[in-house]
């Protein structure tokens, strides 16, 4: 048994004999994919917070004992479906970097500006950026199948992931239901951008389902599910994590105008840089004087100074409008820690609940 410290390590484990397993059939195919593949497994591999296969495990938590639940309720199982949703997050990062044309990741080049520039080191012809767009939107279509057959137990080793035990159905439906919100929200979101939607109910709505229900909830009911939890638990995960999701959310706006770039890894005032339409701004708008609202909307969407950049920020913090979503945040994470109190769930489950809520809400980057 591990404990939940030690599940971004377990994770990184099962990713790794994954990446390892499917490298035969990618090296048959040619080089150039078994590159390719290589490039995914050290995105994968070399970065992020591992946030949903912890919520995965703190669900798993909340159910029945090991062997007193759902066929397949174990330990090895809600690992497995954690490193799964981390390959549907590689995807999601990897495309979201192409819609937001964003150069780098964690201090790093995007995965399409990696293949652009080998496009150039290599002399192909043709233009390298749309190489790069293009190698890079497959290069995250492989990772989304690749969660699939992870999380289904499907994979070339027949003495590997084709033995672990089918995942009971209710997974399997909270699974499907996931990936379809996921990629709802993101059409939402780059709707919204593209159609100059400022309100801040359309801001909430993508969310809700881009980030709240696939980053907190749905990897907490997933692993409840998994360990045979009843429908009251699975309700009041729900609940839980969409606050929890939609705090951690809230902080990423936050931090994606006001954060560090040593601790982000992304440039100084990055979301409005890419025009985002985010709470944070929707609040901005909706607050602010007819001026501070047209400075906000000239300065989003383009490459900004540093004097440009203050001057935002210094609309978003006299509208009032960067102390509402900290209140929004703090009020979402109350309602969840009530919610985690009143669950009937060990005193480890509730534990680990709560240190993940402050977690992310408190978190830097």
């Amino acid at each position: 048994m591990v404990n939940i410290a030690q599940v971004p390590a377990a994770v990184d484990e099962v990713l790794a004999e994954f990446f390892a397993s499917n490298r035969s059939t990618i090296d048959a195919i040619y080089p150039v994919v078994a590159e390719a593949g290589d490039i995914l497994a050290d995105f994968v591999l070399s970065g992020g917070k591992r946030v949903r296969p912890l919520f995965v495990f703190a669900g798993w938590q909340c159910g029945p004992p090991p062997g007193t639940g759902t066929v397949g309720n174990t330990e090895e199982m809600a690992l497995r479906l954690g490193a799964a949703i981390e390959l549907i997050q590689a995807c999601a990062l990897i495309h979201d970097d192409i819609l937001d044309r964003s150069d780098t990741r964690r201090g790093q080049p995007t995965v399409h500006r990696q293949f652009e520039a080998t496009h150039v080191a290599r002399g192909f012809a043709g233009d390298a950026a749309h190489y790069g767009v293009s190698a890079a939107i497959l290069l995250g279509d492989l990772a989304l199948a690749w969660a699939d057959d992870l999380v289904h137990g499907i994979g070339p080793n027949p003495n590997g992931w084709a033995q672990l035990e089918p995942l009971p159905r209710p997974v399997g439906v909270l699974w499907s239901q996931m990936r379809t919100e996921v990629l709802g929200g993101q059409l939402l979101d780059i709707t919204n951008e593209s159609s100059g939607d400022e309100s801040v109910t359309a801001a909430y709505r993508v969310m809700e389902y881009k980030t709240a229900a696939y980053t907190v909830a749905r990897p907490l009911q997933i692993g409840a599910a998994l360990a045979g939890a009843g429908e009251s638990v699975l309700t009041a995960l729900r609940r839980i994590g969409i606050d929890l999701g939609v705090a951690f959310q809230l902080r990423d706006d936050v931090l994606g105008v006001f954060g560090d770039p040593d601790e982000t890894g992304k440039p100084s005032g990055d979301d409005l840089i890419e025009g985002k339409r985010t709470a944070l701004l929707a609040e901005g708008l909706q607050r602010t004087s007819a001026e501070g609202a047209e400075l906000l909307r000239s300065h989003i969407g383009r490459e900004l100074s540093a004097d440009e950049i203050a001057a935002a920020r210094g609309v978003l913090v006299d509208s009032g409008a960067l102390a509402e979503v900290e209140r929004q945040i703090d009020a979402r994470l109350s309602a969840a820690l009530s919610g985690i109190d009143a669950l009937d769930v060990s005193d480890t489950a509730r534990t680990d609940l709560v240190a993940m809520a402050h977690r992310i809400t408190h978190r830097q980057r």
